[in-house]
């Protein structure tokens, strides 16, 4: 794979091939990377909730989804900041959303000032090709002591984009049709079943990539 220098970027983003909205500013732009600004949505995970029984923990279930009722949605104001608590973990939307075409992926990575504060972007990864929409930071602050303060509009992560050897063709968002939904619904539970039971080879066998 190859990794597309700044001028390489500019020149697909002025071609509407890679999107970002809102558009760069000068200061996102790196030799080979794009600079990722935080967002003004901040969700923080809820511990427990209030049901017929009483007051309940909340467990994370493989098998579900987890949606609002698992967080706290803090929405700030411009000008406004979040305090990240010594050890607390948050979830945090970039303040641009992407479009990255079919022959490209791209890979996120924290930035470095953001490690010397103590900071961790928990989840760094890959962004498929085809992908549009926003990202989902997960922030863990690793001090003992230490009260951060994060900023919306703040640049926090690197986008690398790399090119691959073809174009393959994306796959649909599973939240837009029913029938991939209920398909994408059904593997997941029999892939966790096998993955509760221990049974890892039933799980290689029946679901080998080869076929």
């Amino acid at each position: 794979m190859a990794i597309l220098t700044k001028k390489e970027i500019l020149a697909r983003v002025k071609k509407g091939n890679i999107e970002f909205n809102p558009g760069l500013d000068s200061f996102q732009l790196q030799m080979h990377a794009v600079d990722l600004r935080l967002g003004f949505t901040f969700l923080i995970p809820k511990v427990w909730r209030m049901t017929e029984r009483g007051r309940q923990a909340l467990s994370i279930d493989p098998l579900k989804d987890h949606g609002p009722e698992y967080f706290d949605v803090i929405e700030l104001e411009q000008g406004q900041f979040f305090e990240l608590l010594p050890q607390e973990y948050v979830l945090v939307s970039t303040f641009e959303t992407i479009k990255v075409p079919n022959d490209l992926m791209a890979v996120l990575y924290p930035r470095s000032s953001v490690n010397r504060k103590g900071l961790s972007v928990d989840l760094t990864g890959i962004i498929d090709s085809g992908y549009e929409g926003p990202l989902t930071l997960p922030i863990r602050n690793n001090t003992q002591s230490q009260v951060i303060q994060l900023h919306p509009g703040e640049r926090f992560c690197q986008l690398v984009f790399e090119e691959l050897t073809h174009k393959i063709e994306p796959k649909r968002s599973r939240w837009h049709q029913k029938d991939v939904v209920d398909k994408g619904k059904k593997e997941k539970m029999s892939e966790m079943k096998l993955v509760f039971s221990g049974d890892l080879r039933k799980l290689k066998k029946d679901f080998s990539a080869l076929e």
